[in-house]
């Protein structure tokens, strides 16, 4: 996953364990993985420039990333 960044929004880095995560690899598009509770799964959607500034994020730390979005992340952006 050779240049991939992993953002929360600041707000949101108050939480002991964000439920959304923003991703970025390179200069490709951002992506939004929200955990959804009830399908007990992350679900992925991609952010539409328009309606997001990237200056609204913080870089999330690897080891903040839950274990099953990691595995999200790697399945996501496959080399």
């Amino acid at each position: 996953m050779n240049g991939l960044r992993v953002y929360i929004k600041p707000n949101n880095a108050e939480v002991a364990t964000p439920k959304v995560f923003y991703s970025r690899r390179g200069n490709g598009p951002y992506y939004r993985w929200r955990y959804e509770e009830t399908a007990a799964e992350w679900r992925v959607s991609r952010v539409i420039s328009a309606d997001f500034t990237s200056q609204s994020l913080s870089m999330a730390s690897w080891k903040a990333v839950p274990a099953a979005l990691q595995t999200r992340l790697g399945e996501h952006y496959l080399d």
